[in-house]
Parts: C-alpha cells; sequence; structure tokens
C-alpha cells in the first residue's frame, strides 16, 4: 500500500497535508529510517528525533 511518502517530491507537498497527514508521514519516515539503519547499520537515536522537527519547520 503506498504511503504519504511516496506522494511527497517537494516541501511544497506538506502545505496540503492535515496534521493527521503529518503524524503518518513522521511515521513513515522514522520506519523507513529504522529499515535502512538494520540493513545497514549505523546510528539511529539522533534521526528519530529530528523527523516532527523537520516536518514542523517546512
Amino acid at each position: 500500500m503506498p504511503g504519504i511518502l511516496d506522494e511527497v517530491d517537494t516541501p511544497a507537498n506538506l502545505e496540503a497535508l492535515g496534521y493527521n497527514e503529518l503524524n503518518q508521514l513522521c511515521f513513515e519516515i522514522r520506519e523507513l529510517l529504522l529499515s535502512r539503519v538494520t540493513e545497514n547499520g549505523g546510528h539511529l537515536a539522533s534521526n528519530l528525533g529530528i523527523v516532527e522537527l523537520t516536518i514542523a519547520l517546512h
């Protein structure tokens, strides 16, 4: 099932999203980060903490 992350190409796409959709987008980004770090290794905590901050800034 395609998610919101698949539909976002530019920061301007975030303006059309509602609060619930932004929460879903953050969830999808965190899932993607988790899967990539699991596959490749690396640091996770700082990446998870910055997701909501970045969305809020845009």
